[in-house]
């Protein structure tokens, strides 16, 4: 509907050949997912780390790196929020109920992805700013982890009322933004246009 022409990644070329796919590539989009494996970041082994795909976590590592190096445009939506952060050289929290104090639910069951349940702030002179158009923005949330420590070369353009960190961009890039929230599920204007504004 905005316009692109999906291409899968398969996780199968994390070791060879996705170098190739990637230079014939104008732009990445890094989906939601299960979770990303403690071997790639500094973080707290927990019970509800689940759906870990090292085939996957390895290919991501590299495209993210790629594009971030390269100026190639990309764009990180949940886990891919998440992927983005720890590529560059961030953390997570890996169950938010047990590790962010006063933590808002953010676990909302998938029945529930068109559903508003809470707000994020903007923040001003962003690049998501410029594209969303309001200071406050209502998103969906189902994530059980979360942004703790952000990479250096990234910076925070967005949290929720309890102080978590749902959007992220990337400093000196063309366009290298990554949001906690699933805007694909949603049908607001808004959320049209980060995926319209990546695109284009």
């Amino acid at each position: 509907q905005a316009g692109g022409v999906p291409v899968l990644i398969p996780s199968l070329i994390a070791e060879s050949g996705w170098d190739a796919l990637y230079a014939r590539l104008d732009g990445l989009l890094f989906s939601g997912g299960g979770d990303i494996s403690l071997d790639l970041f500094t973080g707290d082994a927990h019970p509800r780390i689940d759906e870990v795909d090292p085939l996957r976590d390895a290919v991501e590592m590299n495209l993210i790196r790629a594009a971030a190096s390269g100026g190639k445009p990309f764009l990180g939506i949940c886990r891919g929020a998440q992927a983005v952060n720890v590529a560059l050289g961030g953390t997570l929290y890996t169950h938010l109920p047990d590790q962010l104090p006063n933590a808002l639910d953010h676990a909302y069951p998938g029945n529930l992805r068109t559903v508003l349940v809470h707000e994020v702030k903007i923040e001003e002179g962003t690049r998501i700013a410029e594209i969303l158009g309001e200071p406050i923005v209502k998103v969906n949330s189902l994530h059980h982890q979360g942004l703790k420590d952000i990479a250096p070369s990234l910076r925070v353009t967005g949290h929720a009322p309890d102080g978590l960190v749902e959007a992220i961009e990337l400093t000196d890039h063309p366009f290298g933004i990554a949001v906690q929230w699933h805007p694909e599920w949603l049908t607001d204007q808004q959320s049209d246009c980060v995926l319209r504004f990546m695109i284009q």
